[in-house]
């Protein structure tokens, strides 16, 4: 049974809480729109069959999903064939976030792979590696060019993991909580939502990534270990058993659970201030261009709070992986609280913002690419915001 039309006209496309925070998006062509009495959109067509104008190459097999309810719209974004499409928040819709993830951290994190190689050598040995730019004169001199490039395999492997993990995880658990609270409180307690959500969805990552975490590290900081994933793997699980894999696993999830936490929060909190306070027009009227912008710059910002927020940890990961046997209350000891905040923190901030800032440049243009509004809040105040394709 079709909805029944409000006397505006106008619809949302995307909950205003989990997308923008006011803006609301017209229709185009045939698609008209409904409103129920707790603010949140449903979806009309008037011509049988079809729900949106918004297109998306087909990437994945689609299911038809169930009837929309009030608390989760039900968004379609047809292909030329109407017979295959991907819902807003059906599973192939978080398995495309995923593959967006996977793309975005696996080819950033392998493009930072000498900044890494580096800056873990000065967390390691710091009475040789005693700066940034002798830092990498010193790799060079010794093992040549292609040591600034050591570990780079369980580097993309590990990360194109945690990547799909992290971006699929968190859009899935953005929704499920936002959902749970209902929309009023998911509105109020936003950053609430976003917190809880990426807090879940890089606990799960790093199951993925701590394996290669491990060999990436002891590959890049013992020359002669291993030339890489194919046999360091095996070398470390002979070395210190399979257990030996997730010996860092705690001072990974320290690491990463509050870079992932500050990562997203203040994204989405900077493109909503950016948009609100430097862009002149509404996000809705943006070009693409201008919106995949302010992600990179918003992401850059972000990657400097994240950096600065999980360094420490950073700090115990590259020791506990390097040293065999060694605990935490002994890293801590050997190294110093000055050393543990500090150390490589000014070349970790600068590989970290670069980084953060082109995944979510990635990450967004993958998303406009499928047909995907670009990610964050817009901050909008106009009442009848277009989208553009």
């Amino acid at each position: 049974m079709e909805p029944a039309m409000d006397t505006t006209g106008r619809r949302s496309l995307f909950p205003d809480y989990l997308y923008t925070s006011r803006a609301v998006f017209q229709p185009q062509n045939s698609c008209v729109a409904a409103t129920n009495n707790t603010g949140v959109f449903a979806q009309h067509s008037s011509r049988p069959g079809t729900s949106s104008p918004y297109l998306l190459p087909k990437l994945l097999p689609i299911r038809t999903a169930g009837p929309p309810s009030p608390a989760s719209p039900t968004i379609t974004i047809p292909s030329g064939d109407e017979s295959n499409r991907i819902q807003m928040y059906s599973m192939e819709y978080f398995l495309a976030c995923g593959l967006g993830g996977l793309l975005c951290c696996g080819l950033t994190h392998t493009a930072v792979t000498p900044i890494d190689v580096v800056k873990c050598n000065m967390q390691i040995a710091p009475k040789k590696y005693t700066g940034v730019l002798g830092g990498f004169q010193l790799v060079v001199r010794e093992e040549g060019v292609r040591g600034l490039w050591r570990g780079w395999a369980p580097t993309f492997v590990g990360y194109c993991i945690q990547g799909a993990g992290k971006y699929g995880f968190y859009e899935y658990f953005k929704k499920q909580y936002s959902d749970a609270v209902g929309t009023e409180n998911a509105t109020r307690y936003k950053t609430a939502v976003f917190l809880g959500a990426s807090f879940s969805a890089e606990f799960l990552a790093d199951l993925g990534l701590c394996p290669f975490e491990a060999v990436k590290v002891r590959v890049q900081t013992q020359p002669g270990f291993a030339r890489g994933l194919s046999d360091g793997l095996p070398k470390l699980i002979a070395s210190d058993g399979f257990a030996g894999l997730y010996k860092g696993l705690v001072p990974l999830w320290g690491r990463q659970i509050p870079y992932t936490m500050m990562k997203f929060a203040t994204f989405e909190s900077t493109v909503e201030a950016l948009y609100t306070h430097l862009v002149p027009v509404p996000k809705s009227e943006c070009s693409k261009q201008t919106q995949l912008g302010v992600s990179f710059t918003a992401g850059y910002i972000a990657g400097i709070a994240c950096a600065i927020i999980s360094h420490p940890a950073d700090n115990l990961v590259s020791f506990l992986n390097n040293a065999k046997g060694a605990t935490v209350s002994q890293a801590v000891q050997e190294m110093g609280v000055t050393a543990l905040l500090t150390r490589g923190l000014p070349l970790r901030i600068f590989m970290i913002g670069t980084l953060t800032g082109a995944q979510w440049g990635i990450y967004d243009s993958f998303k406009v690419f499928v047909g995907f509004p670009t990610s964050g809040s817009s901050g909008d105040n106009d009442t009848e915001a277009r989208v553009e394709h």
